[in-house]
């Protein structure tokens, strides 16, 4: 008798979801019809297939198919050629086609179909396989490793063509990794769908992990099953290993050293042989720590229902869906669009294999075997919690604005979308929601009703409050003379509104520039970010007065600097008047040429001698630098004799 003996049995021993689900399938169906038949064996294991023939199910090939069978088509599924087939001969087709090799079949057959050459990861002899390119109705090509796959884009068969590569369902992961490395260096172009399915890797990594653990080992399984031999291989590297088919060969192996028993299984070994081989064993040993298989086979087999709340073990991650392991005999899968509210997150930034993720159930599918799993809406619930927290504490929200819908827009955050109405999100009238799309933005709540699970907020409410913050502390802390940089909010015919940050201030059209303008757009752009001075603060009436004009540019300054008394310029005519002409000396600086400094004879009317545009040569004859006049004489200029002569007309006129 042995004592101190534990056996420890692998978690994910025995059937896979696909090959469980074909297995059911084939026993329903003989619980309702006759002249029942497999299209091959429905799984490597002799205990199986010889149950099923005492039960009248018959394995057998496409050509022994007679109208009147009902034929059901196993995991590994099949070329479409032989639906076709099977469609002529009019017998009844059940298809027992694992969830996951159909979805291969589908993105074969669509993307052939766009002129697509399929590549595909896996041995060309495989039955899988086979199927997969019996739905591309172009070209295919199979490779098995880095090697072949190079090789194949050596030969230039893959050259200017639109590739689509994916992977045999129980292909080994990690060559898996190196051909997609690979592929993404010499196919850049190519997209790659992750199709392995993750079941047989993570058999043969927990076999790995109990066989360091084991004095001995154990893998129950059928002696023609491919994948149950791997799976000894595995195991083989680190203690003794032995291959059964039954409990019965379990007589012939000495246990007598072992202190600790390891026990797994392949994909086609049933749960009945799994359960008989630890029963027996633990009579073998007599252990006292017998492990109790009914209550594990039934924690695998616990319900799932609509809206139940699960926990899930992320198995894979691709663009489309994440695989979760639900700790039960069905596959979890998780859709891209229920994986987060965020738009512009990709599910590798959401999850990571082997994250512990709270799921709701959407969708069991007993008969498939495979459940669909919502996180976002968890996180929904979870998040609303929080909604509702911000809403009694008053506090500040963070949020991407995912949707601009009729009247206003939809916000997500804590993954909850909450509703800003247009008046409440809105910066200003007339103004287009779509530019705040995918933008982040601040929210207070306004209302939460919690059993509709809707929330509304307001983006305006905590804009207010940070402009009154704005406010406060710009009267506290800014005196007249500072310089601020603010940004151009309005522009009308007196000046230009300023937004300094929460306050408004106003440029007036003297404190623009010191140039001539018509109209204050031509200095600046709403929009503009400009330097401006304070000119002057009421911090009971808020208002702000600026100066857009830097003392820098005064040209007083620059007239003073470079001008003088008696000095000949030139200057352009900018204006007429009654009593004379304006000329601009510099921008920003004019001069009156009076009417008796226009000519060396009377002058009745300005516009007969000069007019705007026109450049003449004068002398600065006065500055009057405080009232900022500057007086000009083109007179001065004129010949000497030209006023003798004019002497003399005026003592005629005199005589007469």
């Amino acid at each position: 008798m042995l004592t101190k003996c534990k056996i420890l049995v692998a978690k994910t021993a025995g059937f896979c979801f696909g090959v469980d689900r074909a297995v059911k399938i084939v026993y329903n169906e003989l619980d309702i019809r006759n002249n029942v038949v497999t299209l091959g064996p429905i799984i490597h294991n002799g205990n199986v297939v010889a149950d099923l023939e005492r039960r009248g199910c018959r394995a057998v090939e496409l050509d022994e198919v007679k109208k009147g069978n009902t034929v059901i088509i196993r995991s590994h599924g099949v070329a479409k050629a032989v639906y076709d087939k099977l469609s002529e001969i009019g017998c009844t087709v059940v298809d027992a086609t694992c969830p996951f090799v159909s979805r291969i079949h589908k993105i074969a057959a669509e993307h052939s179909g766009d002129d697509y050459t399929i590549l595909i990861a896996g041995d060309a002899a495989h039955p899988e396989v086979e199927g997969i390119r019996g739905h591309c109705t172009g070209e295919s090509f199979v490779f098995d490793g880095c090697e072949q796959l190079e090789s194949l884009v050596k030969t230039g068969a893959l050259a200017k063509k639109k590739l689509a590569i994916l992977a045999q369902t129980t292909y080994n992961k990690k060559k898996w990794e190196q051909c997609c490395e690979l592929a993404e260096k010499l196919l850049p172009n190519a997209k790659i769908y992750h199709t392995i399915c993750n079941a047989t890797s993570e058999r043969q990594s927990e076999a790995a992990v109990l066989a360091s653990k084991a004095d001995v080992m154990v893998i129950v399984g059928g002696r023609h099953s491919s994948n149950t031999h791997k799976l000894k291989a595995v195991c083989d590297a680190y203690c003794p290993c032995y291959l059964i088919e039954g409990a019965d060969e379990l007589k012939s192996i000495d246990f007598s050293a072992a202190k600790i028993i390891g026990i797994s299984a392949g994909a086609s070994t049933p749960a009945y042989i799994i359960k008989e081989v630890v029963r027996t064993m633990s009579e073998i040993i007599n252990n006292e720590e017998e492990f109790n298989f009914e209550e594990a086979l039934e924690a695998s087999l616990k319900p799932i229902h609509i809206g139940k709340r699960v926990q899930g073990t992320v198995l894979s991650v691709n663009s489309n869906e994440v695989y979760v392991d639900l700790g039960t005999k069905q596959q979890g899968i998780i859709p891209a669009s229920e994986l987060t509210d965020d738009p512009g997150a990709k599910p590798e930034d959401v999850v990571k294999v082997g994250d512990v993720v709270d799921l709701i159930v959407l969708k069991p599918n007993d008969q498939e075997g495979i459940v669909t799993l919502s996180k976002k809406r968890v996180d929904a619930a979870i998040g609303f919690e929080k909604i509702v927290a911000a809403k009694e504490e008053n506090a500040v929200l963070t949020g991407v604005v995912t949707n601009v819908i009729k009247g206003g827009l939809l916000v997500s955050a804590n993954g909850v979308k909450v509703f800003i109405p247009a008046s409440q999100a809105a910066p200003k009238r007339d103004y287009d929601l779509n530019q705040m799309l995918r933008q982040q933005v601040e929210f207070k709540i306004l209302e939460v009703s919690e059993g509709k699970q809707r929330a509304v907020g307001s983006i305006r409410a905590v804009a207010k409050e940070q402009r009154a913050a704005a406010q406060s502390a710009f009267f506290e802390n800014t005196k007249v003379g500072d310089t601020i940089n603010g940004e151009v909010k309005s522009i009308t015919d007196y000046g230009v509104f300023v937004d300094l940050g929460g306050v408004d201030g106003l440029v007036r059209r003297a404190d623009l520039s010191w140039n001539r303008f018509k109209h204050p757009s031509e200095i600046v752009s709403v929009g503009d970010k400009i330097d401006v001075t304070i000119k002057d603060i009421d911090p009971e009436t808020k208002k702000v007065a600026l100066t857009y004009k830097k003392d820098s540019e005064n040209p007083w300054e620059l007239f003073k600097a470079n001008y003088e008394v008696g000095q000949v310029i030139k200057a352009t005519i900018v204006s007429i008047t009654s009593f004379g002409a304006f000329a601009q000396i510099i921008n920003g600086v004019d001069g009156l040429i009076h009417i008796s400094q226009i000519a060396n004879k009377r002058v009745d009317n300005v516009a007969d001698i000069l007019k705007v545009g026109d450049e003449v040569e004068v002398k600065i004859t006065e500055i009057d630098p405080e009232k900022k006049r500057i007086s000009l004489s083109m007179r001065e200029l004129l010949p000497e004799e030209d006023d003798a002569v004019e002497e003399a007309d005026e003592d005629s006129d005199s005589e007469k």
